[in-house]
């Protein structure tokens, strides 16, 4: 059995997590966003906004949470597995703050690889911004510039995905990897 780890990229508020719900509905194996969990332990621990705080230290937690994200999908018996952001996402950021990394985050981009990424455009309809959410329209539409940078840069051709409902945008990406769609 060949096995696809597909990503789901884009900015803040872009529609990844609703678009992965929709999947998980359909029966398909999701790795969820991490970045909200992370931000809401170190809230627990009196950090208001760790990735503003101390983006090395959020970053270094991400880049584990995705790595494991990655090995758990590995060892998965499912042929079709969506990551909700992947590791390169970790350095696009990065690469956004202008904040020096290590290079074992540009290594381990190159070494997990996905066998597709999707990528969703900002979207101002759909936007909304909330506690762990702190970044205006603006500021996605640049992230998003430094997401496709970042993924081109180590080899992924960026699939867009149109606007739509999320039946729809899912349907796009099923039908993009020739699966047929109920």
């Amino acid at each position: 059995m060949m096995q696809q780890k597909i990503v789901l990229v884009g900015g803040p508020g872009t529609g990844k997590s609703s678009i992965l719900k929709e999947f998980i509905k359909r029966g398909y194996q999701c790795m969820p966003e991490i970045s909200r969990e992370v931000t809401l332990q170190a809230q627990k621990s009196g950090i208001d906004q760790l990735f503003l705080e101390d983006p090395l230290l959020f970053s270094k937690l991400l880049l584990e949470g995705r790595e494991k994200q990655f090995l758990d999908a590995v060892s998965s018996n499912k042929s079709l597995i969506f990551f909700d952001r992947g590791i390169p996402d970790i350095h696009a950021y990065m690469n956004y703050l202008g904040t020096d990394y290590p290079d074992d985050y540009l290594d381990k981009s190159k070494k997990y690889r996905y066998d597709k990424a999707f990528i969703l455009a900002p979207w101002k309809e759909i936007y909304i911004s909330d506690n762990e959410r702190y970044e205006t329209f603006e500021q996605a539409i640049k992230i998003d510039s430094f997401l496709r940078n970042a993924y081109e840069e180590i080899g992924y051709t960026m699939i867009n995905v149109p606007f739509g409902t999320i039946e729809e945008r899912c349907d796009f990406i099923l039908q993009s990897l020739e699966i047929n769609v109920q």
